[in-house]
């Protein structure tokens, strides 16, 4: 019988971050750092407005884009919250930001592209990239220099291959976050090789040091770049798998061609919901959001300040909800690290490398999980540390 698994698709590596997950849901008294999942419930207004329009028979598709309102309400908050200017009629509901990130490459990938990506970085864009046909050429970013991409990075990489870029900021999984000063410093870069810009600003609202900038706030930069966020991150909201992707014509009736044909519409009810918390964030400045960003700066914090003190040199987060702190003083390598910490003393940490090469000495802790875990967990670690030394 001949094989009839897609080569691209065999070739895909298995997630990293879900095999420690897996393993940790089956094992007694673990605590996980692993997955990025907001330990905050979804507010209440923003549940009950799902209920209520369950019980008003809401419970149709809606138009393939997502419910009008909804589309406005996204883009007055880009505008308001971001200063970034999109059109309703180019913004399409999506299932989560997840599907956002495959539909631009579906999209815009030719067999061969080459599409450059900051490592490290979120798990899904290299395999996405590959299932689209084309290439994923790491820009190998540093903790010298804070993690960011660089005009330099963009010049070693590109080819005459390259058609598209992708930022990534706040950044899982190092808490980087790139400043107006340093977007602009890649600008003449991105717009001398004529570059597609793939911006995925899921973590836009959980940015510590003064309001997140978007790239394409900046210049002409919205006429090339594909703006992505969602509801999961900000609005404690990650099983309603609401996201949505802002892009120029010719990108978005592209991308809508796909979402018809692949996935029709994302939930009613999640889109109700989601509408509510835009809706309803207006009238109150978000405070929601800002009272979650005020909880987990001061989780980042403490959890940079436990493993600096372990002598693990950790970088301090300037946005989202993850530290990414050196073992290499263990002299373990992020793989041996979380193997030995998750079998030795039950917390799961998920390695470095799993978000690229770059991260090959290096774990990811998430922090979006209470206080009195975290504390639990910094203990576990610190006693693992001293037993290796």
């Amino acid at each position: 019988m001949r094989d009839f698994v897609n080569k691209r698709a065999a070739s895909l590596k298995p997630s990293g971050i879900r095999k420690f997950f897996d393993i940790v849901s089956e094992m007694k008294g673990a605590i996980s750092l692993g997955v990025g999942e907001p330990d905050f419930v979804t507010p209440w207004n923003i549940r009950d407005s799902a209920v209520r329009s369950i019980k008003r028979g809401y419970t149709q598709y809606t138009g393939n884009r997502g419910l009008p309102e909804l589309r406005k309400n996204i883009c007055r908050y880009l505008e308001e919250r971001f200063s970034v200017k999109y059109s309703p009629e180019h913004t399409i509901v999506t299932v989560g930001a997840s599907e956002a990130i495959d539909l631009v490459l579906r999209a815009v990938c030719d067999p061969g592209d080459e599409i450059l990506v900051p490592s490290p970085c979120y798990v899904s864009y290299a395999p996405l990239v590959l299932m689209a046909g084309g290439v994923a050429v790491p820009l190998e970013c540093s903790a010298e220099n804070e993690f960011i991409v660089t005009p330099e990075l963009i010049a070693g990489a590109a080819t005459k291959k390259t058609k598209a870029i992708l930022l990534a900021y706040p950044n899982n999984p190092t808490g980087a976050i790139m400043t107006k000063e340093q977007l602009e410093a890649i600008i003449p870069e991105i717009e001398k090789r004529d570059l597609l810009v793939i911006s995925d600003e899921i973590y836009a609202e959980l940015t510590y040091t003064g309001r997140h900038v978007s790239i394409a706030s900046l210049g002409d930069m919205a006429k090339r770049t594909v703006l992505i966020n969602g509801f999961s991150k900000a609005f404690a909201m990650t099983g309603w798998r609401i996201g949505f992707v802002c892009a120029p014509a010719d990108i978005d009736d592209a991308m809508f061609k796909i979402h018809q044909y692949a996935i029709m519409c994302a939930p009613r009810m999640g889109q109700h919901a989601a509408n509510t918390a835009l809706s309803e964030g207006f009238a109150d400045g978000f405070a929601s959001v800002e009272e979650m960003r005020e909880e987990y700066k001061q989780r980042g914090g403490f959890m940079v300040n436990a493993f600096n003190s372990l002598g693990l040199k950790c970088f301090s987060p300037k946005g989202a909800f993850y530290v990414f702190p050196s073992v290499a003083s263990t002299s373990l390598d992020g793989e041996q690290f979380a193997n030995r910490l998750l079998k030795e003393k039950k917390v799961a940490v998920v390695p470095g490398e799993a978000f690229g090469e770059a991260g090959k000495w290096h774990v990811r802790c998430s922090y979006a999980t209470g206080m009195a875990q975290l504390a639990e967990a910094i203990e576990r670690i610190t006693a693992f540390v001293k037993e290796l030394r």
